[in-house]
């Protein structure tokens, strides 16, 4: 049983190595520089400016509960796709069930403007 592990033990092992190499690489032939232009805080290339918890536009949750609908219609579909003849009736009854309530939440979007681009 532990055989059947071995091999994956090897490539974490082989992983570790070559991430904590590289990062000791890293460390060993890098310079330490500071100035006081690398050491001020930027953002965008400009000053830091306003309160961090500043309000979003409604539109930006819109746009990722859309990606969401798709994002999600999609992981679900080609694997359905695939096993559509084993699941029979009752897969076809459930995906179309699934499919309704991604409709419900498109259509939401659609009327609050969501896919209006101004």
């Amino acid at each position: 049983m532990l055989e059947n592990y071995l091999p994956i033990l090897i490539f974490l092992l082989m992983a570790s190595f070559i991430g904590m190499g590289a990062i000791l690489l890293g460390r060993l032939l890098s310079t330490n520089k500071p100035s006081k232009a690398k050491m001020s805080a930027y953002e965008c290339g400009f000053e830091a400016f306003g309160d961090a918890h500043m309000k979003f536009d409604i539109r930006y949750y819109l746009v990722a509960i859309l990606f969401i609908i798709f994002d999600l219609e999609i992981a679900f579909l080609f694997p359905w796709a695939i096993t559509l003849s084993t699941t029979g009736l009752y897969g076809l009854i459930s995906m179309g069930f699934f499919l309704l309530i991604l409709t419900i939440g498109f259509i939401y979007e659609w009327k609050k403007g969501a896919l209006e681009w101004d």
